[in-house]
């Protein structure tokens, strides 16, 4: 029997229930959680969700993304960076979660999703140190 990934289940979970309001929308998630149950996947429920958030932020526009920076993010810095993201990713909404982290020394580091832009002085180092040593 082949193994059903959480993937294809959030996918098809999202597709049934797009377009569903008031009793339809009761009836598939009855449906959803009853199928869930049959196969002993409520225990992924966490997993399911998250990739289900991911795949309406996607379909809406929506990106989040975490920025790492030493010390607080102005708010000229944050409008830049929000609309470079927007031009980048051709999104509709940007939700942004600033973290302060004292071991950046300089920069920024920005995680969308599984990328990541590291800007960090650290990192700008390292480069450099690499394209020494290289040439």
């Amino acid at each position: 029997m082949a193994k059903i990934s959480i993937n294809n289940i959030s996918n098809a979970i999202y597709e049934s229930i797009k377009d569903k309001n008031g009793n339809d929308l009761d009836l598939a998630i009855k449906n959803i959680v009853e199928f869930l149950k049959n196969k002993n996947l409520l225990s992924k429920k966490e997993d399911i969700l998250k990739k289900l958030e991911e795949i309406k932020d996607k379909e809406e526009g929506i990106i989040k993304m975490k920025v790492y920076t030493r010390d607080k993010l102005g708010d000229k810095e944050e409008k830049e960076l929000e609309k470079y993201i927007k031009e980048k990713y051709r999104a509709k909404d940007i939700q942004i979660e600033k973290l302060e982290e004292k071991n950046i020394l300089g920069g920024i580091r920005i995680e969308i999703g599984d990328e990541i832009i590291d800007l960090t002085l650290k990192n700008k180092l390292h480069q450099l140190q690499n394209y020494l040593i290289t040439n």
